[in-house]
């Protein structure tokens, strides 16, 4: 199978990658640009561990291939924090107990950061929605509900006096 040289933008960096056309994004990001944070689960799309945001949107990594994101905007959990510090919604999971084992983490909090870019006033019911569409074997999911919600009041009222 040919390969192909493309260009990634990834975390705000440039990259070049050469790859065959079929190799998904979640293999690249993993063993070609060695972003670990972004996990293998099921590898059918189904339990949203692999899960990134391209151009703002939350996407499944594993369903993906990665020349079809040449020059998107790719997101992965290593985003999230700076300089070795957590970010707030990191900082509410970890407030909230939203997590346990953490394997599922990194797909949940880059469902919950690219959801809340565009519903910042979600409920708490539109948040239970949303995380439904991932799976998590540990939580009972409670407290990634609680962890998000806290997050996006604490964003709401970043601008609040008190």
């Amino acid at each position: 199978m040919s390969k192909h040289l493309i260009e990634l933008n990834v975390n705000g960096t440039e990259y070049e990658v050469i790859t065959e056309p079929r190799r998904t994004l979640v293999d690249v990001l993993r063993h070609d640009l060695r972003l670990t944070g972004t996990h293998v689960g099921c590898e059918h799309g189904v339990c949203g561990a692999c899960t990134v945001l391209i151009d703002g949107t939350p996407a499944r990594a594993c369903l993906t291939f990665a020349v079809q994101v040449e020059n998107a905007d790719i997101r992965t959990v290593e985003s999230l924090g700076i300089d070795g510090e957590l970010n707030d919604l990191q900082q509410a999971f970890a407030d909230n107990h939203g997590l346990q084992c953490g394997f599922c983490t990194p797909g949940f909090l880059m469902l919950a950061e690219g959801y809340l870019a565009e519903n910042p006033d979600a409920t708490k019911d539109e948040i239970r929605e949303i995380v439904a569409s991932n799976y998590c074997r540990c939580t009972g999911y409670q407290t990634i509900v609680e962890a998000i919600d806290s997050c996006a009041e604490q964003r709401r009222c970043a601008g609040c006096v008190k």
